[in-house]
């Protein structure tokens, strides 16, 4: 009995981690923090006084966006040395 829980709570945090390692390479969560960002970046110009706030956020936004899509190039790299 002991083995058979021992291998279903091993099931159970590789489902997680699967999950948690899916999250972290989705779109959903890409998108979902550049729109914060954007928002964030926007208040931040608005109250700053800064021109054309809304304009100027996508900046910061679209680099992440390209961070993102530039790191797994960067990993593979690494890994292979």
């Amino acid at each position: 009995m002991s083995i058979e829980k021992s291998i279903k709570k091993i099931q159970e945090r590789n489902k997680r981690v699967e999950l948690d390692k899916a999250w972290e390479t989705s779109w959903t969560r890409r998108i979902s923090i550049s729109v914060l960002t954007y928002a964030v970046i926007v208040i931040f110009f608005y109250s700053a006084g800064l021109p054309k706030p809304f304009i100027n956020s996508i900046v910061p936004s679209l680099a992440f966006i390209l961070s993102t899509l530039t790191l797994p190039f960067f990993k593979k790299i690494w890994m292979n040395k």
